[in-house]
């Protein structure tokens, strides 16, 4: 992937705000659903980076490779629980927004797991990922893991 620009260096004091409030957002969430949430949502948006980086650090946060190779098919796999089940159709449902309405089921799911609060803050981290997806696959970026790790 050959990057257009470096984002980072063009508008330096947003892109370190955007960071910041991702990081804030992921921090406040149980974080094997922030890595769920994080793969399934760049798996979706077909962000090679996004899926490289979180993919490997769910690895390292302890996250199976068999849950991560079944994400695309989780509906059908049982190695997910009902929050994690509600938390991946809510994802799917809003980063597919644009393909229809068809989130009122997801939502009643995440509904019956998650507080008003932790579905504020799921909502939040779905739009973080779906951002930094838009972001990396518009602008062509390609982070090596370890690089990241050293400039958070």
């Amino acid at each position: 992937m050959t990057p257009k620009f470096d984002p980072f260096a063009a508008a330096p004091a947003l892109m370190k705000a955007w960071r910041e409030t991702g990081q804030a957002v992921s921090a406040s969430l149980d974080p094997t659903l922030v890595h769920l949430i994080e793969i399934r949502s760049s798996q979706i948006n077909a962000c090679a980076n996004c899926i490289n980086m979180h993919t490997i650090a769910a690895r390292a946060a302890g996250e199976t490779d068999q849950r991560i190779d079944l994400l695309p098919a989780w509906r059908d796999a049982p190695c997910y629980n009902d929050r994690e089940r509600a938390v991946l159709a809510w994802t799917e449902a809003l980063t597919r927004l644009s393909e229809g309405h068809e989130h009122l089921d997801a939502y009643d799911a995440l509904a019956k797991q998650f507080t008003e609060e932790e579905r504020t803050k799921i909502t939040l981290m779905i739009n973080m990922i779906n951002g930094w997806n838009r972001i990396c696959v518009g602008f062509g970026l390609w982070l090596d893991p370890a690089r990241g790790r050293k400039a958070a």
